[in-house]
């Protein structure tokens, strides 16, 4: 068995927000020996097939990252490119009106583009609700277990000690809950407020003169920051020992290589049009 598949079996599996799912206890393989999915015991509700492009090894655990983050992700990001596309768009004309023609039917492109991405916009932000609605109805759950220990413990069924232990566990379940909860939220909010009129254009690229003395001073300022920053503020970051996805540090999100590929070869062609005017 390879190092890679190594890095799967055995291991405890939890969601992004600490939650424990199960065990890895096996891996569905292609043809060409690439991994298609993570078989995990998740006890009592089976064996399950996780799919491989959503899960991180970090340590000794698995994490599993949910579809609706790699979705919006992914229509974030698209929505974003899209838009300052139009608006470089916008800008080249308004300065050379020359460019008009030319530019017209280009932006008659990403005009549709934007249009599709709105139907996938949507068809995310069902898939959000939905799972808001999901939260919701664990968290009554979760809230009903404590509930009734409580009440056992008022009615000495149980100990102190038995319902400060249930006390612990369902409200660590709770807060997860509510982590994603409040992320799903702020998804929801920033793909609301893409629009043509909050997007900013990237300054263009400085003269190779004053490159240099730029960078200089970017570092200074870079190092600066690092010291000022407090350590135990930053986030954690989450490895994948399969480098099939990475972080993105802008958004803290995660996000394919391939998307990323896909995304720096848009943006190079905004970039080489106002290169040139």
């Amino acid at each position: 068995m390879s190092e890679l598949k190594l890095e799967f079996v055995g291991k405890q599996v939890k969601d992004m927000y600490g939650t424990f799912m199960g065990k890895v206890v096996g891996i569905i393989t292609d043809t060409d020996g690439s991994i298609e999915s993570v078989g995990v015991d998740c006890g009592s509700s089976g064996l399950k097939q996780l799919p491989y492009e959503q899960l991180l090894v970090q340590g000794d655990y698995v994490i599993y990252i949910p579809r609706w983050r790699l979705d919006a992700q992914k229509i974030l990001r698209q929505k974003n490119l899209t838009l300052q596309r139009i608006k470089g768009l916008q800008d080249i004309v308004a300065e050379n009106d020359l460019m008009k023609d030319d530019a017209e039917l280009v932006y008659l492109k990403y005009e549709k583009r934007l249009h599709d991405l709105g139907e996938n916009e949507k068809s995310v932000n069902d898939k959000l609700e939905a799972r808001l609605d999901e939260l919701d109805t664990e968290n009554k759950s979760i809230k009903t277990v404590l509930f009734d220990a409580k009440l056992q413990f008022r009615s000495n069924e149980i100990t102190e000690e038995a319902y400060q232990q249930i006390s612990t566990h369902t409200n660590e379940l709770i807060e997860h809950i509510n982590i994603e909860k409040s992320e799903i939220n702020n998804v929801k909010m920033r793909l609301a407020q893409q629009t043509l009129e909050n997007i900013a254009l990237t300054p263009r690229l400085p003269s190779t003169q004053s490159t240099s003395n730029i960078k200089a001073t970017g570092e200074s300022s870079h190092s600066h920051q690092l010291e000022s920053t407090p350590t135990e503020s930053a986030p954690p970051q989450l490895v994948n020992a399969t480098e099939n996805t990475a972080a993105d540090p802008n958004e803290d999100k995660i996000i394919t290589k391939s998307t990323k590929r896909e995304s720096d070869s848009d943006s190079s062609w905004l970039n080489q049009v106002i290169q040139n005017e």
